[in-house]
């Protein structure tokens, strides 16, 4: 081609690499014939080679400025051409495909054809080649078939297609504002993927569709609570009581409530008492610091907390009503069982949820009626919940929505609830061990508790017999491969920010058995009913299919927005350019994602450092500012890590003048305001935070963590104490510690600790309750409470007849253990 078109083509396809990748450093190889020498000029032979031509992309400089840039850059490559040796690793050479040029080609005197056009000479795995004729060019795509299918050049060549009018049309606009999608592809990801439309029937309220399976099946379990359960009839009734006494004290629409109750039957029956007197309920989560708690109550402006007796010493001042339901239960019981009034709309609140926020304060999201009805009605269709009687679990605490999928599903259609206990949610047997006695049909999970369930030895007796739903976080195909390997249950994965209502992606991982996924990770899936999904670019303009962007949401299930912070709403709350409705709205997730070819969505990480952490999403920000609330501390910054276990994990690199806070004041300070998931599991103190050369942090310098967690301490004193040590060497995936160091310090968090209680369960058949390695977090501490531990049921026997042996002769001790064989003891099963 011309200079002028062959630098216009180069820099057009140097943009498009930037567009499709999203890294701002991009360089492309630009072929020199090797000429440049007079000697050389007219020799027969190949003197062609490659230049790297690199370039730092910002969006806001303009085209044609890139192109001047680019074009000084490349001029400088072909003058020092003489000295560039090629890389020796860079890669294999490749066969290519490309189109063979139509009719005869001209150089000089000379015409020939191509007939093949095979190159195994390159190293790149694609190339845009030009031939120019006269006043025309014709471009071209070639590509490595081992790395590109055909599909995916032609729409590469698409893309650069559209890149080259845009940039033709608009050549002093920014590079970012540049178009690479067709008319063709637009339509494909803007309106053939959100083909979502559906009418549903019905009250628009959840507490409506309860109070109809409470008339048509009084006498079906509504909810099960260990070996207590209840029928619709009797819940019905004892939310009803609850909600005529809120109504006397205020509860009307759109009034917050606070509900500060652990997992239990009680939680389920305060949220249905809020709702049937019309309000919002406000998850409080007990163990969660007074100051945090405080914050929620006093921003919702709840009139009325309820609680229980025991979590009295966790609660903050409060100038409301409290309402304690096991010291309330005479007040409560004189109420009337029958339905309240119907007073609530669609668009009221149904419920608060706080999480973590980048500006250092909690965000409220509230949430509404119709979001939740929309949602609940999907997943009863989804899970064909409706046709019969299924019972759901939930293992996660109402402070995040996760079991929001269990909850609201179970008790619109008529199932049975099953709220698991904290204590047989995280231990593998405990939970087998229920699952027998009460089998559960559909469990929605995080990956990781999935994962620590699944390293027990009951693990699988723990799934679900019909739908497994995975959510809060990326999945694993080493994960669904183990639940697959079981045949236990459909696997379902599942994405969802709060601000969208739980959910509003799925794909069903048995439904698509047979599809290629060209993910790491596995896909969360294609929009829920009257959901949208769109991939977008820093403008909020579509991007193509397998190009990274912001997910961004639309449709019935966008939240309201947060409580009392009009800013933050603005910005993540959008205009949504692309509906027919007037009002609708985006919501920005700051989740980095893309489309694969089927219209699946796949999840690639976080455009910011937010991070989810066992399901809760976290803002390092937050963490950040807490830390600098000591006045010791100058600077401080939270990243993200994944440990060996392939967990995330919280690390605080913090700055601080003399003589510094140790890290055990630090971790009060945090403790003493954040929830225990938030407070970072390695604290290390530097001299200073190391920066780029823009005098931005340099996260990739920063120190490992493993320097603060590995300690050399006490050596194991006691074979107790030596296998202990093992076990946690085996689960942290550490080597430096000693008996006295903290679990939680060397990056211990709730579920690694499942994981150790039920190794020493195992190992020293003992009865040891999963809370004893929070009030013991020591080899040395745990040691004393093993030698404390009742044995199991079953070593208990054979201690007994143990005992009952020493002493005797062998005829008395052959008589004694044939009548235990007879009694059917320890003995019988190996007759």
């Amino acid at each position: 081609a011309g200079g002028r078109d062959a630098d216009f083509f180069a820099a057009c396809w140097h943009i498009l690499q930037w567009k499709l990748t999203g890294q701002a450093a991009i360089t492309v190889d630009y072929i020199s014939d090797g000429r440049n020498h007079e000697e050389v000029a007219a020799s027969v032979g190949l003197f062609s080679k490659t230049l790297p031509i690199p370039y730092e992309f910002e969006g806001t400089r303009s085209f044609s400025t890139v192109l001047r840039e680019l074009q000084i850059t490349k001029q400088r490559a072909y003058e020092q051409q003489d000295y560039f040796v090629p890389s020796e690793d860079a890669g294999s050479p490749v066969s290519f495909v490309g189109e063979t040029p139509a009719g005869p080609i001209s150089a000089g005197d000379v015409k020939f054809s191509v007939l093949n056009q095979v190159s195994q000479s390159m190293r790149s795995k694609m190339q845009l080649r030009c031939l120019s004729k006269e006043n025309s060019s014709t471009l071209s795509v070639a590509f490595d078939p081992q790395s590109f299918s055909r599909r995916t050049a032609e729409a590469i060549a698409a893309q650069f297609s559209a890149l080259l009018k845009s940039a033709s049309e608009k050549p002093s606009a920014p590079i970012a504002e540049l178009e690479i999608l067709g008319a063709a592809e637009r339509q494909r990801v803007v309106v053939d993927f959100n083909q979502t439309a559906k009418q549903y029937a019905g009250p628009r309220c959840f507490h409506y569709f309860f109070e109809e399976q409470a008339t048509q099946k009084p006498n079906q379990e509504a909810l099960r609570f260990g070996e207590t359960a209840f029928t619709y009839a009797e819940l019905n009734a004892r939310a009803n009581q609850l909600a005529h006494l809120l109504r006397s004290l205020g509860v009307k629409q759109d009034t917050a409530v606070g509900l500060c109750l652990e997992r239990s039957a009680e939680m389920v029956l305060g949220l249905l008492g809020i709702l049937k007197a019309g309000g919002a309920y406000v998850p409080l989560i007990p163990d969660n610091p007074k100051e945090r708690l405080a914050h929620q109550l006093s921003e919702t402006q709840a009139p009325v907390l309820i609680t229980e007796k025991k979590f009295f010493g966790s609660l903050p001042a409060f100038s409301g009503k409290i309402l304690c339901l096991d010291q309330d239960q005479a007040l409560i019981a004189e109420k009337p069982s029958s339905n309240p009034e119907h007073i609530n709309a669609p668009e009221d609140t149904v419920y608060v949820i706080y999480t973590s926020g980048s500006t250092g304060v909690p965000k409220g999201v509230a949430v509404s009626h119709s979001n939740l009805a929309n949602y609940t009605d999907f997943i009863c269709d989804k899970l064909k919940a409706r046709t019969e009687a299924l019972n759901f679990a939930t293992v996660s605490t109402l402070g995040a929505d996760l079991g929001n999928t269990a909850i609201f599903p179970a008790l619109a259609s008529g199932g049975c609830l099953h709220v698991i206990s904290y204590e047989t949610a995280m231990a593998g047997n405990l939970f087998a061990n229920y699952a027998r006695r009460h089998p559960v049909d559909v469990l929605k999970i995080t990956p990781s508790h999935l994962g620590t369930l699944l390293a027990s030895p009951d693990g699988p007796g723990m799934l679900p017999r019909r739908y497994l739903v995975l959510g809060g976080e990326a999945a694993s195909w080493d994960l669904v491969r183990k639940v697959q390997s079981t045949g236990a249950c459909a696997v379902i994965n599942h994405y969802g920010p709060t601000e969208a209502t739980v959910g509003c992606c799925t794909f069903s991982i048995t439904e698509n058995a047979g599809s290629e996924w060209d993910s790491k990770t596995v896909p969360i899936g294609k929009p829920i009913a009257n959901a949208s999904i769109y991939i977008l670019d820093s403008l909020l303009r579509p991007v193509p299919v397998g190009v990274p962007g912001e997910l961004c949401i639309g449709g019935a299930g966008i939240a309201k927005g947060y409580l009392n912070q009009p800013q933050q709403t603005a910005e993540r709350f959008v205009n949504n350019p692309f509906s027919q409705t007037g009002g609708s709205r985006l919501y920005r997730t700051g989740d980095l994602a893309r489309f694969l070819p089927d219209g699946n969505v796949e999840f690639l990480g976080r455009i910011d450092q937010q991070v989810k952490i066992r399901g809760f999403r976290v803002e390092p920000a937050e963490i950040e500012n807490v830390l600098k609330q000591h006045k010791a501390v100058q600077q401080a910054v939270v990243v993200p890590l994944e440990d060996k276990n392939e967990d995330k994990r919280l690390v605080a690199y913090v700055v601080a003048k003399k003589p510094a806070p140790s890290t055990d004041d630090l971790r009060s300070l945090l403790a003493s305001k954040l929830p225990e998931y938030m407070v970072p599991s390695a604290i290390m103190q530097l001299e200073s935070l190391p920066l780029t050369k823009n005098g931005k942090i340099d996260l990739a310098a920063l120190p490992s963590p493993e320097h603060a967690a590995a300690k050399t301490g006490t050596s194991p004193r006691n074979a107790t104490e030596q296998q202990l040590f093992e076990i946690w060497r085996e689960v942290l995936r550490i080597d430096n510690f000693g008996v006295e160091d903290n679990f939680f310090d060397l990056g211990g968090h709730s579920l690694l600790a499942t994981q150790v209680i039920s190794r020493v369960r195992s190992a020293f058949h003992v009865q040891l309750p999963l809370r004893s390695l929070f009030d013991a977090p020591t080899i040395a501490g745990l040691a004393a409470e093993i030698v404390r531990a009742p044995q199991t049921a079953e070593d208990e026997e054979l201690t007994k007849v143990l005992t009952e042996l020493e002493g005797l002769s062998d005829e008395e001790a052959e008589r004694l253990l044939a009548s235990e064989i007879e009694g059917g003891g320890p003995q019988s099963e190996t007759r």
